[in-house]
């Protein structure tokens, strides 16, 4: 269990990309411990520059590897010891041919990105979890996987897949005192988004920040009742 006054201990995917730099953002100011995990070290040392390495972890790692997040969790648990906390954040979006015309490329890199990475990052790290008899596991899904769009049929079947993953791992992990669930935002206000989409007002996306917020609310005891819900977020 984990002592009263130790510092909570999370590991981040994704955590060089916008949202993942806002959660960290949002824990290190709890003053917790950070595995930060990407799929290059030069995007962790750019977005983390002069990271206190005596307190947090930067981990290259391909999440849609079982193996490299297998070699990725025995660096995090040689680190900290245990594991509080699962933030999984990285993914993949694009905008993609009809469903008459998909292809299977397409529709792979879809899904090892956004429901095969959730896979993986769970068997690296839930088996230290269960040992420990508590956590709690966060991805991000979307507020589009409930329901099809034209020419984007296979990054939200990916992110619909990735919903029914948390469903079924939280049904699962639950007696075992663990707790998981995802935030779905609709668009985030990214950098990456406003170049992407130059006509679109952002008024009404979801600020990298609020996500964060969420992110935190789920991981807190404050969400100790919520177990394979998807947080909504914005219109």
């Amino acid at each position: 269990m984990i002592e009263v006054n130790s510092p909570l201990q999370l590991v981040v995917t994704g955590a060089a990309g916008a949202l993942g730099r806002a959660v960290v953002q949002h824990f290190q100011d709890q003053g917790a411990r950070l595995a930060l995990v990407d799929h290059r070290m030069d995007h962790l040392l750019e977005a983390f520059p002069g990271v206190d390495n005596s307190r947090h972890v930067l981990v290259e790692a391909d999440v849609t590897s079982a193996a490299a997040m297998s070699d990725a969790s025995s660096v995090i648990l040689k680190a900290f010891g245990r594991v509080d906390a699962l933030v999984h954040i990285a993914g993949g979006f694009e905008m993609g041919e009809p469903v008459h015309a998909l292809s299977r490329e397409a529709w792979d890199r879809m899904m090892n990105l956004n429901a095969w990475s959730f896979v993986a990052v769970s068997q690296a790290l839930v088996p230290s979890m269960i040992e420990a008899g508590s956590g709690s596991v966060i991805a991000v899904t979307a507020r589009s996987a409930a329901r099809g769009a034209a020419e984007m049929a296979a990054y939200i079947a990916s992110k619909s897949a990735l919903q029914r993953l948390v469903e079924a791992s939280a049904a699962e992990l639950a007696p075992h005192g663990i707790r998981v669930n995802s935030i779905a935002p609709s668009t985030l206000d990214t950098p990456a988004n406003r170049t992407a989409m130059p006509d679109v007002s952002p008024d009404h996306w979801v600020s990298t920040a609020e996500a964060a917020q969420a992110v935190g609310f789920l991981v807190s005891s404050a969400s100790a009742a919520l177990h394979g819900q998807h947080l909504a977020l914005g219109a």
